[in-house]
């Protein structure tokens, strides 16, 4: 006779024994004690963080702006911005196509009005075949000097809500061509002013313009100046383009201190610093891979530099004056490994980038396809985002950049464009154009993807997002500025 086994019962055809389902007749069951009531609340608060705008607004009045649930503390503000983020309204102006398709720049200038000289909302927009467009931005209903273009609603998460509801930017716009010739293709448009700086004080308000260079000539820097008020009404609006300086080089990119004085240069040949009053020209560092893009940080001393290689490091910008040697020193720097096969073993061979600069850290950063864009967070300048033609999007701190990207964002498709990324001024949401023709919106902190949507069938490349605007912004333009083959497109939140 078999012994008997609890919680086991015994099969004397298959000689063995099996478990018994349920639980063991006469055993006891312990039940479970009830959840405690902080528990139930913050199931409760789950519930209304997965419904409606209102109910998460009703949630903060009950329990404050901590909103605490079993995955951890929410921030109110935060949850409620990534939930308007999820739902954006897109529009499209009409007429702008193939318009906007290769730079494209918002600035704040004064305007000469009735009433005076009024501080203004204007884009900069520029095409591949050499057309500036200069657009004046307003709100639907305000008076514009030059005719309006209204645009028309291409997707809205709320299918059901009345458009009278929703505030549309108006635009007025003026097809200009440059005084003088422009000798090869726009490459980067920048405004050299500060965030927060006055019209009134527009001493060193003007527009770096850059030109990507050709068979015959190399790349050149421009300067629009924009020290006196724009007149719309005035037939001669666009102001003399002064050339600053020339290359032999093909010029990528291109950024400004905010004063507006220096400018770095990316090129396929390394990165210049040229001085904006005299043209003074000197490399900060020098290599064989191009420099796609490039940074500054607030202070204006280090660059930050991303090169086809999909190399990212961090130089010195600082301009030496002329009694000092411009030799640079040299510096070998790992970037991606390299897999070779021999016979069935795979082995891999760290290749070496020959760079001459004043580096401010040997610790570098290799993504796997050539870098698309760099853009550092003002508010916390060590962080900077980067992307690469392969589809990656990382967050780093260029403190610790030997431990590698601090978040990631999932779902960016990308294999061989410069696509630009657009940051919200409260540099909580990150956004991206793809080559599938989608947007998509991304939590920086949390890396989740907040927002994919096709709105085009062109790549969305351009993207102009105003730090000193945004959903939560006191401007008057609010959201951000796509640019495309396709046309100009606003996305806002109501």
């Amino acid at each position: 006779m078999p012994k008997e086994l609890p919680g086991f019962y015994y099969d004397s055809e298959k000689n063995r024994y099996f478990p018994v389902k349920g639980p063991i007749p006469g055993s006891f069951r312990k039940r479970k004690s009830p959840p405690p009531a902080s528990t139930a609340k913050a199931k409760e608060k789950c519930k209304c963080l997965k419904t409606t705008s209102n109910n998460l607004l009703q949630a903060r009045e009950l329990y404050g702006q901590v909103i605490t649930s079993r995955k951890g503390k929410f921030s109110f503000q935060m949850e409620y911005q990534k939930r308007r983020a999820s739902q954006p309204m897109i529009w499209k102006f009409d007429d702008t196509e193939r318009m906007v398709d290769n730079a494209l720049e918002q600035m704040t200038v004064g305007v000469e009005r009735l009433q005076g000289i009024v501080e203004t909302d204007m884009l900069l927009a520029c095409s591949q075949n050499g057309l500036f467009c200069l657009f004046h931005v307003g709100k639907d209903g305000e008076e514009l000097d030059y005719g309006v273009k209204l645009p028309h609603r291409v997707w809205t998460s709320n299918a059901g809500e009345s458009t009278e509801r929703v505030e549309l930017p108006g635009l007025a716009w003026k097809r200009l061509r440059p005084s003088q010739h422009i000798p090869s293709t726009i490459s980067c448009i920048k405004m050299c002013q500060r965030d927060n700086h006055p019209v009134e004080n527009t001493s060193t308000n003007h527009v770096l313009i850059t030109t990507l260079g050709s068979e015959i000539s190399g790349g050149s820097v421009h300067i629009l100046n924009l020290s006196e008020p724009f007149n719309i009404n005035s037939n001669v609006v666009w102001r003399e383009i002064s050339e600053v300086t020339s290359f032999k080089n093909t010029v990528w990119t291109a950024d400004c201190t905010f004063d507006g004085s220096r400018a770095v240069i990316g090129t396929n040949a390394g990165a210049a610093v040229v001085n904006i009053d005299t043209g003074t020209t000197s490399w900060i560092c020098r290599c064989k891979s191009d420099v796609l893009s490039l940074q500054l940080d607030q202070s204006g001393n280090i660059a930050l530099c991303g090169l086809r290689n999909g190399t990212i490091f961090s130089v010195d910008a600082r301009q030496k004056p002329r009694n000092i040697s411009n030799r640079l020193p040299r510096n070998e720097l790992p970037f991606h490994p390299r897999e070779t096969s021999s016979g069935r073993a795979k082995k891999f061979h760290l290749e070496r980038l020959l760079l001459k600069g004043n580096l401010c850290s040997f610790d570098t950063i290799s993504m796997p396809s050539s870098i698309s864009c760099i853009t550092s967070l003002l508010l916390h300048d060590q962080y900077f985002l980067a992307s690469s033609m392969d589809g990656s999007l990382k967050l780093y701190d260029n403190r610790l950049t030997q431990r590698g990207a601090l978040q990631s964002y999932e779902g960016n498709v990308n294999s061989h464009t410069r696509i630009q990324l657009g940051v919200d001024p409260s540099e909580s949401l990150v956004m991206s154009g793809g080559e599938d023709g989608h947007l998509r919106i991304w939590s920086i902190k949390s890396g989740e993807m907040l927002f994919q949507e096709k709105i085009m069938n062109e790549i969305p490349s351009l993207l102009c997002w105003p730090r000193m605007g945004g959903i939560y912004g006191v401007q008057r333009t609010q959201g951000a500025w796509l640019g495309s083959q396709e046309g100009l497109f606003h996305i806002g939140w109501t």
